[in-house]
């Protein structure tokens, strides 16, 4: 299957540039993440309930262009005729054929068509909107895996340190009561940071799990890694640019329009309905008792009443078109406020992330190094060795997750307006390694 991926998912390209702590030289993997999504529109299970909705919409399509198919009919039997005086006169076989064509009224075959036109459509619309939809559940689970390795693997490194800071203390003797004390510090942070790192791998494991099912693969299919790489996020669009992209853009916007078209095709179409469908029929008679006696012959049958009430039915159709206006109003000042909303949270996510220097974590991770070379050497009380610890994780999430939900933002802007807002940092040439 060729797939196009819509503007709408561009922004799963870009989380490798957002989620990166070290590795300034390492590039974006579009690639892997383009074939990633390729790959569970083309898998994904559900994807095929909406190609196939869209195909019977288009099956629906060639039947309303086609009009009523002709009816052919035809009669036989036996005939004796007499005369007045009950003589008998001839017999033979009568026989009649003829062939009925039922002719809607003018314009109501063109409504239909343009109905089903619309059924079309809006199945290619939500075929559209799925693929964008699921193209965004691939980046966030992506985002997900990436940020929980990296806690985990920050986690799992921090733990190893107390561990062996551990081990080496359990060697000497720990005589007095601060020796003793500091080692039930120690032991008391492990356990926690060994849950903290538990907690991480388990979410890496579940968002994998996700990822796997998103791409309809199996539990022992390989997930592509992707290789990170920082760099500063662009402003966004302002708000009057966005809202203004998102009224041609919105899938939620085009749906509600061409909803409002549709019913307004109907309303038209329960009108034209108060006109009869006619039926003419040509027929060919025979018969040949008594001498050869042939009829051609034309009848034309139509309903009675002739005009149908269809008031009921038409005022319902109009009631329904004002309930469309009403969503399609609704929508846009939903889409107005949602717009807004992604816009804000993604520039005080942008701005947030401005504070931070593309070498703050690795300092935090220089330093919880140090404080342990200096514990060891007794430069350095428990408690200073136990936070700088935990500064440095907390600094690592602080900034996966900031860079994730500014991500986030990013993609449900271009979700709701088709605005690449990322695309000022993208790199073109891909790194992918295997997991």
């Amino acid at each position: 299957m060729n797939f196009r991926i819509p503007s709408a998912v561009r922004p799963f390209r870009w989380f490798a540039l957002c989620t990166g702590l070290a590795a300034a030289d390492a590039v974006p993997p579009a690639d892997a993440l383009d074939r990633l999504v390729r790959s569970a529109v083309a898998s994904n299970p559900e994807g095929r309930l909406y190609e196939s909705a869209l195909d019977e919409a288009r099956a629906r399509r060639a039947a309303a262009a086609r009009p009523a198919p002709p009816e052919l009919a035809g009669s036989a039997g036996s005939q004796q005729v007499r005369d007045t005086a009950g003589r008998f006169a001839g017999e033979g076989i009568a026989w009649s054929v003829g062939v009925s064509q039922t002719f809607e009224w003018p314009g109501r075959l063109g409504l239909r068509k343009s109905i089903a036109d619309g059924d079309v459509a809006l199945a290619t619309l939500g075929l559209e909107r799925f693929r964008a939809a699921l193209a965004g559940k691939v980046r966030t689970s992506a985002l997900g895996l990436a940020d929980a390795e990296e806690k985990a693997r920050a986690t799992g490194e921090v733990v190893g340190r107390i561990r062996e800071l551990r081990e080496v203390l359990l060697q000497r003797d720990p005589a007095g009561v601060s020796p003793q004390l500091e080692l039930r510090i120690l032991d008391a942070t492990e356990l926690t940071l060994r849950r903290r790192s538990n907690a991480a791998a388990l979410e890496a494991e579940t968002a994998r799990r996700d990822l796997r099912l998103l791409l309809g693969a199996t539990n022992s299919t390989e997930i592509p890694a992707i290789s990170t790489a920082t760099g500063p996020l662009p402003p966004a669009p302002s708000a009057t640019e966005l809202y203004g992209a998102a009224l041609t853009n919105s899938f939620e916007l085009r749906t509600r329009v061409a909803e409002l078209g549709q019913q307004g095709l109907r309303v038209a179409l329960s009108r034209n309905e108060r006109g009869p469908a006619f039926t003419v029929t040509p027929q060919f008679r025979e018969e040949p008792a008594g001498g050869r006696n042939q009829l051609f012959e034309v009848g034309v049958s139509f309903p009675l009443p002739l005009w149908q009430n269809q008031k009921p039915r038409i005022a319902a159709e109009a009631a329904r078109l004002e309930q469309a206006r009403t969503l399609l109003e609704i929508a846009r000042r939903t889409l107005e406020r949602d717009v807004a909303t992604a816009r804000s949270a993604y520039e005080s996510r942008r701005i947030e992330l401005g504070r931070w220097s593309p070498e703050s974590v690795a300092e935090f991770g220089a330093a919880a190094a140090l404080a342990d070379r200096h514990y060891r050497l007794g430069a350095v009380t428990v408690t200073v060795y136990v936070e700088m610890q935990r500064q440095y994780l907390d600094a690592v999430e602080a900034l996966l997750d900031t860079r994730r939900e500014a991500v986030a933002a990013a993609g449900e802007i271009e979700s709701l307006t088709g605005v690449p807002v990322l695309e000022a940092t993208r790199n073109t040439h891909p790194a992918e390694t295997t997991r």
